[in-house]
């Protein structure tokens, strides 16, 4: 990067810290992060294949903050093309206009920078960001995102030796172009290449543990299309976080981690001094994808041996069962001093119940997904801006029903209107043969119950009012249902979609539009000063903080 580029970082940086300090805490730390995004050629699979490196990793860089920190992140698009960032799971409080997908910010344009200003208010846990564009994520752009608790808060387990991410998921040898093209043709993806352990193929990935000490690991399926399962030759996991919410430290052999998921596990290293295979592998398909990682004891002469272990096989119940035993940890504090228990979810009474249905289908002949029949299509300009300078046409609220219809696939910008403060119940409704993974950006939701076949009013009886998890992406199994309960208490137009990421790049996805009339900031924050306009939001102008 040149020199009087970096100086105007510097005072672009200046301008920015004195702007948002009207919004923020002047006690909430600042962290400040230049990042270059970039082509590079990578290999790993062992092939040559296009590569978007930031700062020149691949993974990128794993960002470290605490409880209530305030990112501040310049991000240089030395790409020839347009480019966006999100924020997998960190909740951007009242400020939906840099949620970094489409539908709330524009891209930024080749050659250009941007700069996001996040807050991590009152959050904890393992979590992960990604491009948002185009197919850019089949390509790299992601990185670990890993918020500590506040050093006066107590966390449920002893500190551990060392505090490890892994970043796993399926991978393929073609480029992120040849991928969308085949999308954009109208065909459905090939089975993927491979499996990958941060960015690294069959044995690429490694970490080393001391005799007789624990370690945490941070778990993140980070790709494209399948369920995961994770495990570590002879070791036991214990599971003590997903996704911001400390759980019941329940042990396991091996761990499913869904697309978009993320959690957490302390492994101690009390087996006999040698190295073990780390083993992750695609869940429900067939075949199956493997690839391995060693594990490695200070004091190991011994390479890994042996077959590799196996892990669950294709049933459901396996994985179904395990997702019903993640519960909360009552008795732990969250980002706050009170117990994570304190918020009575289960007495809350729910205001309304929201039913959607993913579907598979053709339109004009070409593939297309849906949800609620609704295959959605991004307007030409982000619907956040529309909203703010009350541009019409743009989309239509309530353009998707809150229930199925049954009727055939169409294409629309589907918007579902919610009110602000409302307690809401969604249930996913999956009558596919395959499973499926939902993420809801701005939000945690208690995931209160699953089972297989048809929900009903009467399938709230199972529902578990007392310890759900609290997580921002849940599976739904094929046949089945799951059900989430919600406050809606974070105004704006956050991104409801699938994690397989063709299908919401072909329309499995909706905008949930938090509403209220209030211009209170304590309910939202106004449009940032260096918001990039596109669309038909070119010419206008952005309020001052």
């Amino acid at each position: 990067m040149k020199m009087p580029v970096l100086k105007m970082a510097a005072l672009f940086f200046t301008v920015t810290f004195a702007v948002f300090a009207i919004v923020a805490k002047a006690d909430d730390p600042y962290r400040f992060l230049t990042w270059n995004v970039t082509y590079s050629i990578i290999y790993p699979l062992g092939v040559p294949q296009q590569g978007i490196l930031i700062n020149g990793q691949f993974p990128g860089p794993e960002i470290y903050c605490v409880t209530n920190d305030n990112l501040i992140i310049n991000v240089y698009n030395s790409l020839d093309e347009p480019f966006l960032i999100s924020w997998n799971g960190v909740q951007n409080r009242r400020n939906s206009y840099v949620d970094g997908v489409y539908g709330t910010t524009c891209p930024i344009p080749p050659g250009q920078n941007y700069t996001y200003i996040l807050q991590v208010k009152d959050q904890i846990g393992s979590f992960y960001y990604y491009p948002s564009l185009a197919f850019h994520k089949a390509a790299g752009g992601f990185g670990g995102i890993r918020i500590l608790s506040r050093p006066l808060i107590p966390v449920p387990f002893p500190e551990p030796a060392g505090d490890y991410t892994f970043l796993i998921g399926d991978w393929y040898k073609s480029n992120h172009t040849d991928l969308k093209a085949i999308l954009d043709g109208g065909h459905k993806l090939p089975f993927p290449d491979g499996v990958l352990i941060n960015g690294r193929g069959p044995n690429g990935a490694s970490l080393t543990f001391e005799q007789g000490k624990t370690y945490r690991l941070r778990i993140s399926n980070v790709g494209l299309h399948n369920s995961l399962n994770f495990r570590i030759q002879g070791h036991k996991m214990k599971l003590v976080e997903v996704e911001g919410t400390h759980t019941l430290q329940s042990t396991y052999s091996s761990i499913d981690v869904h697309a978009g998921q993320s959690c957490s596990v302390l492994v101690t290293a009390d087996q006999p001094p040698q190295d073990y295979y780390i083993v992750v592998n695609t869940r429900f398909t067939d075949p199956v994808l493997t690839t391995t990682g060693v594990l490695h004891y200070s004091n190991s002469n011994s390479p890994v041996s042996g077959p590799i272990p196996g892990g669950p096989t294709i049933q459901i119940d396996w994985s179904l069962n395990q997702a019903r035993s993640i519960r909360t940890n009552l008795t732990a504090s969250g980002p706050r001093p009170n117990p994570q228990g304190s918020y009575h979810y289960g007495m809350i009474n729910t205001t309304r119940t929201i039913r959607l249905a993913n579907s598979a289908g053709q339109v004009n002949g070409k593939q297309r997904y849906a949800v609620n029949s609704v295959s959605f299509v991004p307007a030409d300009t982000p619907l956040k801006l529309a909203d703010f300078f009350n541009i019409g046409g743009v989309y239509h609220v309530n353009s998707i029903s809150s229930s199925p219809t049954g009727g055939g696939i169409y294409l629309d910008t589907s918007v579902l209107q919610a009110d602000y403060r409302a307690f809401v119940e969604i249930v996913f409704e999956n009558n596919e043969d395959i499973v499926q993974s939902w993420h809801l950006n701005g939000y945690a939701f208690f995931v209160v119950g699953m089972d297989g076949g048809q929900w009903t009013p009467a399938s709230r009886d199972q529902y578990n009012l007392r310890d759900a998890v609290s997580r921002s992406t849940t599976q739904v199994y094929p046949s089945s249902w799951t059900a989430i309960y919600f406050a809606l208490d974070n105004v704006g137009m956050w991104n409801l979609r699938s994690e397989f990421w063709a299908r919401q790049y072909l329309g499995q996805q909706l905008y949930l539009r938090v509403y209220t009339g209030s211009d209170s900031l304590r309910d939202e924050y106004p449009i940032p000063k260096n918001a990039i306009l596109c669309g038909r939001a070119i010419g206008r102008h952005t309020r001052p903080l």
